[in-house]
């Protein structure tokens, strides 16, 4: 679809509509934080793994292909892959799928388990700050891409990170550990 033009009477000139110079994007910003802290109509990665318990951490549900584990390590990789492509014109994505499911369905043992939530947790600062951070232009590709944008990559780490928190607590339900 080609761009509308408009007539510029004082010149007479056609011209591409062209967004302003200085655009207020607070509200948007806003918009973009409530969604990657999961404020609004679902539950946060808080809730999703507070008081999970450590002995079901590795535990499967006939006809599910994941673990609480394998959801929590996938969840902290691909937010890392998407912050790091965000902010490093030099990182490389790891291989799909190995590279963003962990080996085994359960940690090797508890400090696993909070390293990974911590990292998580980290990382998601991370992009909130780049978020924030004004001087950040929320709708310039970014050279090193193929048309990403900073809105785009923080409006998919958040639908990203909604869908499996809801896969979480989805098997938290069937193994009998929700709330």
């Amino acid at each position: 679809m080609k761009p509308k033009r408009r007539v510029n009477k004082k010149n007479s000139s056609t011209q591409l509509n062209k967004a302003p110079a200085a655009v207020d994007d607070s509200a948007l910003r806003k918009h973009l934080m409530d969604l990657l802290c999961s404020r609004g109509a679902h539950a946060d990665f808080d809730e999703a793994i507070e008081g999970l318990p450590e002995g079901l951490r590795g535990a499967r549900v006939k006809d599910l292909p994941f673990t609480p584990w394998r959801l929590l390590e996938h969840l902290r990789l691909a937010q890392w892959d998407i912050l790091e492509f965000s902010r490093n014109p030099k990182h490389k994505s790891p291989e799909w799928p190995e590279g963003y499911w962990p080996q085994g369905d359960a940690p090797p043992n508890a400090d696993a388990w909070d390293a990974s939530v911590a990292s998580f947790r980290r990382d998601l600062g991370e992009m909130e700050k780049l978020v924030r951070d004004p001087s950040q232009d929320l709708f310039a590709p970014f050279p090193w891409g193929q048309g990403q944008t900073l809105l785009r990559e923080a409006m998919l780490v958040a639908d990203h990170n909604s869908y499996h928190i809801g896969q979480l607590i989805l098997l938290r339900r069937l193994l009998g550990a929700w709330k």
